[in-house]
């Protein structure tokens, strides 16, 4: 496989070329659904068992209708010596940092599955270069995204130009449960009262509503402020011993 990055300077550009042979031509789905995360995902279908080709293991399935219990082995590594005594924030990648489609919206990001080329355009959302290094110098910060790595992982690589996630968690680690990919913070690693998700799709966090703050979805309002008006409410949050009572009244309002 070959990889190939390109940055241009034109602001919020993103520009990858990607060459990935391992999707099969068959598909049941658009490419658009299977790509990206879940936001339309209340019609989404089980992933299929992965064949001895398969790199990544499909999410775990629901276990009569309750969701799975934490696995032995937790998806984050051991906390990083500089995050000691952080908050751990998981944050969203579609509709929520950016906005993807292969509709021109002016940033490109090419994909190449098999012997088929589809263009992906990347919009940057306003503001998130600022966000994403003010929340690496607040918490432990985790990308998680339904999408699929070979294509969140190129857009993170170029949204995150400072090394702000620690770690990056695609759609293998989240459990299908009843037709949506949630992320199941309690199979983190880390405890719970310090654990914050950011996301536009309450879906994604339904089995933790308690630990979201939640986003509106973003698609193309370059006048959108929303990202800088959470760095003040995310100052005082990393300031706090429990995340509980601050989110809580946040629900309320």
């Amino acid at each position: 496989q070959r990889r190939m990055f390109k940055l241009f300077s034109l602001p919020a550009l993103l520009s990858v070329s990607l060459s990935n042979s391992s999707l099969k031509k068959k598909r049941t789905r658009s490419i658009f659904s299977s790509l990206f995360c879940c936001l339309r995902s209340y019609d989404a279908e089980p992933p299929t068992a992965p064949n001895n080709n398969s790199s990544p293991l499909p999410p775990p399935v629901e276990e009569n209708g309750a969701p799975p219990k934490p696995p032995e082995k937790y998806l984050l590594p051991e906390v990083n010596i500089n995050d000691y005594g952080k908050k751990c924030v998981v944050i969203d990648l579609d509709e929520t940092l950016v906005h993807s489609s292969f509709k021109v919206i002016h940033k490109l990001l090419p994909v190449e599955t098999s012997s088929d080329l589809f263009q992906v355009y990347v919009l940057k959302r306003p503001h998130v270069d600022e966000f994403l290094q003010k929340m690496g110098e607040l918490f432990e910060c985790v990308l998680f995204t339904a999408s699929l790595a070979k294509y969140a992982d190129p857009v993170a690589d170029l949204l995150d130009q400072w090394g702000v996630f620690r770690a990056r968690l695609f759609r293998e680690s989240c459990v299908f449960h009843r037709g949506n990919y949630v992320k199941d913070l309690s199979r983190l690693g880390r405890e719970l009262r310090n654990v914050i998700i950011l996301d536009n799709s309450p879906a994604s966090y339904i089995f933790h509503p308690e630990n979201a703050v939640p986003v509106q979805s973003w698609f193309d309002d370059m006048n959108d402020t929303e990202l800088l008006d959470l760095l003040p409410f995310f100052e005082g949050l990393s300031k706090e011993e429990d995340v509980y009572g601050v989110l809580q009244n946040l629900r309320g309002r």
